[in-house]
């Protein structure tokens, strides 16, 4: 007889949930260290809480919830996981899933978003659990052993500089964060950014790379950039390419990105992945002209509580 349980994160759980994490997506990058580390970096008022699935007393999954910061709309919560191949159907991602809808509700979310593999089987296990679907994003990786673009020019007063430049004070990099997550495409605005939850939570994730994240400066002052996070081993992950309104359309977030993949290939990194909303023509753009082909697709999906 089959014996599940459902219970909090432990830090001697994390391989084993990021083993989960990873199995058949190649394209997810997150080590884990960094499932131990985020469970105590949330912002206030996130109420973040990972929940593990143990088949037989072997943990087989988890799931990610946490009620949405960064924005003045309430009641928004967000639930991500998943469960080896080989223990699906068994009931595990359904019981994480209903302790995370419960643990959301007690924090007053009324809307749960999650990503959903781009599968058939996945979008019919969220739909037959009350989600609705919305919009697609898409991953693209590249092998970095081929030749990358040649460089344009640099425009006039533009230097690229690595993030370490900025690690006594990453507020600079924190207002162009602020600015252009503001155009992020979602369901939520993110209207509200804060930049000590900035400071203490993106900033010191054990998995980004400072020397990697590249920082388009123009006339000294810091207007858009790429952050790069990486396994320890030999892939990379582009956490997020971000430019200032009043800079963008002279090229600088290719610039970043570009000059981020050159010193990945030179400090010896083999793959890279990045994913971006389907609708985001520009930066799908840019990943086509940096070389990366599409590898896998997730796809939104809510669910109302109450």
């Amino acid at each position: 007889m089959t014996t599940l349980t459902i219970r909090d994160f432990r830090t001697d759980d994390a391989e084993a949930v990021a083993a989960a994490h990873r199995a058949g997506r190649d394209h997810l990058v997150m080590t884990a260290e960094a499932f131990t580390w985020q469970g105590e970096h949330q912002g206030e008022g996130a109420h973040f809480r990972t929940f593990v699935a143990e088949l037989d007393g072997r943990v087989v999954g988890s799931v990610r919830c946490a009620v949405v910061t960064g924005t003045t709309t309430k009641g928004i919560g967000y639930a991500n996981g998943s469960v080896l191949p080989e223990y699906r159907r068994r009931g595990a991602f359904t019981g994480l899933l209903a302790a995370a809808e419960r643990h959301l509700a007690e924090h007053g979310v009324v809307e749960v978003h999650s990503w959903v593999d781009e599968t058939a089987e996945s979008r019919a296990f969220a739909e037959a659990r009350g989600f609705t679907e919305g919009r697609l994003a898409h991953f693209a990786g590249r092998d970095l052993a081929l030749p990358l673009p040649e460089a344009p020019p640099l425009p006039a007063g533009v230097e690229l500089r690595p993030a370490s430049e900025w690690q006594a004070d990453p507020y600079p990099i924190f207002v162009v964060e602020a600015d252009a997550i503001r155009d992020e495409p979602g369901e939520v605005e993110m209207d509200a950014s804060d930049f000590e939850e900035f400071r203490n939570g993106d900033w010191i994730h054990p998995d980004h790379d400072h020397e990697l994240t590249i920082v388009a400066v123009v006339d000294g002052e810091a207007a858009a950039f790429s952050a790069a996070h990486t396994d320890g081993a030999d892939r990379y992950w582009s956490a997020f390419t971000a430019c200032r309104r009043e800079f963008r359309g002279r090229g600088l977030s290719k610039l970043a990105k570009l000059e981020s993949l050159r010193r990945a290939r030179a400090a010896g990194l083999r793959r890279a992945y990045t994913s971006n909303d389907a609708t985001n023509a520009p930066m799908l753009a840019i990943n086509a002209w940096l070389g990366y082909e599409q590898c896998a697709s997730e796809r939104k999906f809510t669910k109302k509580l109450g």
